[in-house]
C-alpha cells in the first residue's frame, strides 16, 4: 500500500517511475536455446541430464530477464517438460521419469525467479550491477561519516554498528573543520527505523546535513535540518540529532540537541562523568522548532562521548541504566587512554542489541 501511494505521489509530481526497461532479447534468445539442448540431453541420457535440469535456465532467467520475457521462457520450459514426459513415458525408471515432484521443483524455481525479476523491474537495477550499487551506497555513507583530522593534543574516533549485522545503518555522523579550521562541528544523527529500512533515508540526510554543516551559523543548523526533513514528507520522517560545536584552541563547546540522548563528559579532575543534556524537539515533527544549546569546556584529560539510543536503551533497560553501564565500562579506559575504545565500548555494552548503535569520542589529551 505504501509503495502504491509512493508511485501515485511520483506521478502527481511529474516524475516518471523508473522501471529499468532495458533490452534483454540477447539473454532471452540464449536461454531459449538452452531449453531444447537440455531436453535433447534428457531424452538421450536421462541419467546424466535429469529433467530437473530445466531449473538452470529458469533460475538464470530470473536474474537477467524482465517479467514479460521470463514468462516466455517459462512457456518454453513447460513445453519441454511435456515433450520429455511424453517421450520417456510413465514406465521409465529412476531419473528418467518426469514425476510430480520434478514438476513441483521446476515450478517452485520459476515462482521465485519471477519474484526476483519483478523486484529488479520495480527497482530498475540490473542484477549484475545491483551488488555494486549497494556497495557504492555503503561506501558513500562511510566516507561521509569520516571525521576530519584534529590538531595535536586532540583525539577523535567514531564506531558504528548496524542492527542485525547489516551493512546499512540509520545512524550516521557528519563532521567538518570550520571557522578557518579552528572549530570542529560534528553532527550525530539517528534516523527513525534501523538497518536497511533506514539506510536510504540516512544516506539522503547525511548528504544534506554535510552540505549544511559549515554553510550556516551553528545555531541555524538544526532549524535548517528540521525544515529539510519536513519537506521530505516521509511516513517515518523523524530523526534525533546532536550537534557539537567545539573550539579546538580553547576547548569551549556548545551542544545543540534535537530529541537526542545527552552527551557525557569525563572530568579529568574529579574522574566523574557528567550528563550534558541540551533542549530541543525531534527533527521532522513540527515547523519552527527552537534548539537551545548547553555550553561546556574540555580541559586537558577530559573526554566527551556522544552516542545514539541503541547503545544505552533497550526494551528491558531504560536509558539511565544504560548510561550507568556505559560510563562504568568507559572508566576502564581512563588510565590507559581512549584510543580504540569506541568499538570496544559498543561490544561491551550493546553487542547483541537489535538496533543501530553509534559512538563518537572526543578527547583532549593531557
Amino acid at each position: 500500500m505504501r509503495l502504491h501511494r509512493a508511485r501515485i505521489a511520483l506521478r502527481k509530481s511529474g516524475v516518471d517511475y523508473f522501471r529499468g526497461e532495458g533490452s534483454d532479447w540477447v539473454a532471452l534468445v540464449g536461454l531459449l536455446l538452452t531449453v531444447p539442448v537440455i531436453t535433447l540431453g534428457t531424452l538421450v541420457d536421462p541419467v546424466w541430464c535429469s529433467p530437473t535440469a530445466l531449473v538452470l535456465p529458469i533460475v538464470a532467467g530470473g536474474l537477467v530477464l524482465r517479467p514479460a520475457s521470463l514468462l516466455g521462457l517459462y512457456a518454453a520450459a513447460a513445453a519441454a517438460m511435456i515433450v520429455e514426459s511424453a517421450k520417456l513415458g510413465p514406465y521409465a525408471e529412476g531419473a528418467a521419469r518426469v514425476t510430480p515432484g520434478t514438476v513441483l521443483v521446476v515450478a517452485a524455481c520459476g515462482f521465485f525467479g519471477l519474484l526476483i525479476a519483478q523486484f529488479r523491474s520495480r527497482v530498475g537495477v540490473p542484477w549484475r550491477r545491483g551488488g555494486t550499487m549497494l556497495f557504492d551506497l555503503r561506501e558513500r555513507i562511510r566516507v561521509q561519516s569520516k571525521l576530519p583530522q584534529l590538531p595535536e593534543g586532540w583525539h577523535r574516533e567514531m564506531a558504528l554498528r548496524p542492527a542485525g549485522g547489516q551493512s546499512f545503518s540509520g545512524d550516521f555522523v557528519v563532521a567538518a573543520r570550520t571557522n578557518g579550521g579552528r572549530t570542529l562541528e560534528a553532527v550525530l544523527t539517528d534516523v527513525s527505523g534501523k538497518g536497511m529500512d533506514a539506510g536510504s533515508r540516512a544516506l539522503l540526510l547525511s548528504g544534506a546535513f554535510g552540505g549544511l554543516l559549515g554553510s550556516l551559523p551553528p545555531h541555524a543548523f538544526l532549524p535548517a535540518a528540521n525544515a529539510y526533513l519536513l519537506r521530505q514528507d516521509w511516513d517515518e520522517g523523524f530523526a534525533t540529532s546532536i550537534h557539537l560545536v567545539l573550539d579546538l584552541e580553547s576547548g569551549d563547546y556548545e551542544l545543540f540537541s534535537a530529541g537526542h540522548p545527552p552527551g557525557l563528559q569525563l572530568s579529568a579532575g574529579s574522574g566523574r562523568w557528567e550528563e550534558k543534556a541540551a533542549e530541543g524537539p525531534l527533527l521532522g515533527v513540527y515547523d519552527g522548532a527552537q534548539f537551545d544549546p548547553i555550553k561546556g569546556s574540555l580541559r586537558p584529560g577530559d573526554v566527551l562521548m556522544l552516542f545514539t539510543d541503541g547503545l544505552v536503551e533497550t526494551s528491558d533497560r531504560d536509558i539511565a541504566e544504560g548510561i550507568d553501564r556505559l560510563t562504568g565500562e568507559a572508566d576502564r579506559y581512563v588510565s590507559g587512554g581512549f584510543h580504540g575504545a569506541a568499538w570496544h565500548l559498543i561490544e561491551a555494552v550493546a553487542k547483541d542489541v537489535n538496533d543501530d548503535r553509534a559512538l563518537l569520542l572526543i578527547c583532549r589529551e593531557a
